[in-house]
């Protein structure tokens, strides 16, 4: 049985990656693509685990040749998503989670029809500045940056399937929990995973 395809936005500073990372800890079956970048590993962060980290000319020959399933640039740095390292994860089974931003979603949104597609916020835009300064690994003059282009970022989340309010931590992962299960359990999916037990079940 093929694997879903789900896609996880935010802005910079939602806890996006925070949220994906222990969804991923307590959920079988399910892994995050590791995406591909150029900007520089912030501290702490380990190349083929965090991202692919590589230079711009590498990335634009890849864009090239058609290896990215989705690309964007972002705060002056590529991002993206490698076709072949997704599609193998998708025809092995597994659910599949793009960590990706809105404009890399879109992209997806077109080439897959079954992809389900969510969108964290905030609680506040006082809550968002906070979490972006504590991290305390980007100067104050890109925290601005960021807060800058976090409204135009979140106001694309009409384009996506569910909303989730980070404000809480553990309520927003059980969200997160519930919209998986949920897309587990859709009509195609049980048919595709029961197919013999329905049959048996229904026929006189």
């Amino acid at each position: 049985m093929k694997g879903s395809l789900f896609i996880v936005t935010a802005a910079s500073g939602t806890g996006k990656t925070s949220l994906v990372k222990q969804l991923i800890a307590t959920t079988n079956d399910l892994a995050v693509s590791v995406s591909h970048t150029t900007r520089e590993p912030r501290p702490g962060e380990v190349d083929g685990h965090h991202y692919h980290f590589t230079d711009t000319e590498t990335f634009t020959k890849g864009i090239e040749a058609g290896d990215f399933l989705e690309h964007a640039q972002v705060f002056d740095n590529y991002y993206g998503t490698s076709q072949q390292s997704v599609n193998n994860q998708l025809n092995s089974g597994i659910d599949v989670i793009l960590e990706i931003d809105w404009q890399g979603a879109l992209q997806v949104k077109e080439l897959y029809d079954d992809v389900t597609m969510i969108f964290i916020l905030p609680p506040s835009k006082a809550t968002l500045r906070q979490r972006l300064s504590s991290r305390g690994q980007d100067s104050q003059e890109v925290i601005e940056k960021r807060l800058a282009g976090a409204v135009t970022e979140m106001q694309q989340y009409v384009h996506f399937d569910y909303v989730v309010i980070n404000d809480q931590f553990e309520a927003a992962l059980t969200e997160l929990k519930s919209i998986i299960v949920a897309k587990r359990q859709t009509l195609s999916r049980q048919q595709a995973r029961y197919g013999d037990t329905i049959s048996d079940l229904i026929s006189e």
